[in-house]
């Protein structure tokens, strides 16, 4: 009996072991198809990948001379983006200025594309003077690498600049950039700021912590988040404090004919991170600096809109008097230059706030379909060019000539100013504080079968503590 009873309870025993072997196999099936259902659905034909999307946003594409249509206006002059060539010569040089020019070839050849001849007025603002002020930079810095000097004597820094400008010209640039960009031969001198060697450069400076912020440059979080422009200003900041000598500050009031010690100790900042940094990281940095702050300005010249303000201030519906005034007003402005889209956005801004401020309330840029590209250089009358926030450099092909790129993703509603007033416009968003994420005490968090690992051992001890009790 004994016995029988043993044997009885061996098997009550095996049926619960039995039974929680049931109901353990029975939830590891349940959790391998959420796990089947967790996995991503398999492609059978490579053929579904390959098929390109049928909308979304396409990058911009390069507006090449030779594709323009012919000239639809034969009674103007025409326009500089039909195919040009440059006319190039050899350069009647002073003789004076002991640099070796081959060596910034490669840089004065790009100076020389984007001051090209037909286009410097129309890409001054962005592209041409931008890099005429880079190359005047880096050619400071080289001509000083061999010596302790930072910057170029009066005389010699007049020998070297007009070389310059001739070797520019003689390569296809237009002459007058000099007067396009305000830039002459004191620019290379370091006008009124004090320190003008590397010595004393090097013992003001904290140069390990500029290096570090200027040798690459993100072109873009520099705008919004600068690094290299703050470390430039410290350093030009702390120059600028230091004292001149009498005799010193009376020659430089003289012969510079201003009071700008800092913007002039930027220069000398300039100069040294040339001689430090190779011409292409150079350029690169000192491209990005000046694209940040031509953004942040309109370059075009508004005159007063009083035909458009009489003819729209009551208006609030279409009116065809009001967009005919409107779009005279906005082609007197597509003759003047190419802009940035940013720069679009600006320009905007500062001619709907001159029309609310003559009255002109309602929205006449919806009103009239006026876009962001109406605000720059119109390829005879039929589209307009934004260029890019980061413009690229003028390029010259042998075929087809000089050709830029346009930004095609900027085909918008001109934004119509909330106020009359001319306020400091902020194109960067607000920096967002995000909380810290959750430490995962999971194995492979980045695995998701990790997470369904643990669900079977879970669902099973639920199970084995409701038999027990």
């Amino acid at each position: 009996m004994d016995c029988f009873q043993t044997i009885c309870c061996l098997k009550g025993s095996l049926g619960h072991q039995f039974l929680l072997f049931i109901v353990w196999l029975s939830s590891f099936q349940v959790a391998v198809a959420l796990q089947t259902l967790l996995e991503p659905s398999h492609v059978s034909s490579t053929s579904e990948l390959a098929t390109p999307p049928n909308f979304g946003i396409f990058g911009p594409i390069e507006i090449s001379p030779a594709i323009l249509p012919r000239n639809p206006y034969p009674d103007e002059s025409l326009a500089p983006m039909y195919p040009t060539f440059p006319t190039t010569y050899k350069p009647n040089l002073t003789g004076k200025c002991p640099v070796n020019f081959t060596a910034l070839s490669n840089i004065i050849d790009k100076t020389a594309s984007d001051c090209s001849q037909p286009l410097a007025a129309l890409v001054g603002n962005v592209i041409c003077c931008p890099q005429l002020g880079s190359l005047l930079h880096i050619f400071q810095g080289y001509y000083s690498v061999n010596s302790d000097k930072l910057v170029l004597q009066n005389a010699v820094a007049d020998d070297c600049f007009s070389d310059i400008i001739s070797i520019l010209a003689s390569r296809g640039a237009n002459k007058t950039i000099p007067t396009l960009c305000s830039v002459k031969s004191l620019n290379l001198t370091g006008g009124l700021c004090p320190v003008k060697d590397v010595v004393n450069f090097e013992k003001i400076v904290n140069t390990s912590k500029l290096l570090e912020a200027c040798s690459t440059v993100d072109p873009l979080k520099e705008c919004c988040r600068p690094i290299c422009q703050s470390a430039i200003t410290e350093a030009a900041l702390e120059m600028s404090r230091t004292q001149l000598t009498t005799n010193d500050n009376e020659e430089l009031v003289t012969e510079h004919n201003r009071n700008d010690p800092l913007s002039d100790c930027k220069g000398v900042v300039y100069s040294y991170l040339s001689r430090k940094l190779s011409a292409d990281a150079a350029n690169a940095a000192f491209r990005t600096v000046s694209a940040c702050k031509v953004n942040k300005v309109c370059p075009l010249n508004f005159t007063r809109p009083l035909e458009v303000i009489k003819a729209c201030r009551n208006v609030a519906a279409p009116s065809p008097s009001c967009c005919s005034s409107l779009n005279t007003y906005m082609a007197g402005i597509q003759n003047q230059m190419l802009i940035t889209n940013k720069q679009a956005i600006i320009c905007a801004t500062v001619l709907g706030s001159k029309l609310r401020q003559g009255g002109v309330m309602t929205n006449v840029y919806e009103l009239c379909d006026i876009d962001l590209k109406d605000f720059s250089i119109q390829a005879y009358r039929q589209q307009g060019c934004l260029l890019r926030s980061l413009p690229p450099d003028v390029i010259l092909d042998n075929s087809t000539g000089f050709s830029f790129t346009c930004d095609l993703n900027d085909n918008i509603a001109a934004p119509w100013p909330s106020s009359s007033s001319i306020s400091t416009l902020s194109l960067c968003a607000p920096e967002m504080s995000l909380p810290a994420l959750p430490t995962s005490q999971i194995k492979n968090p980045g695995n998701r079968g990790g997470e369904l690992e643990l669900l079977v051992p879970i669902f099973s001890f639920f199970i084995f503590s409701a038999l027990l009790y």
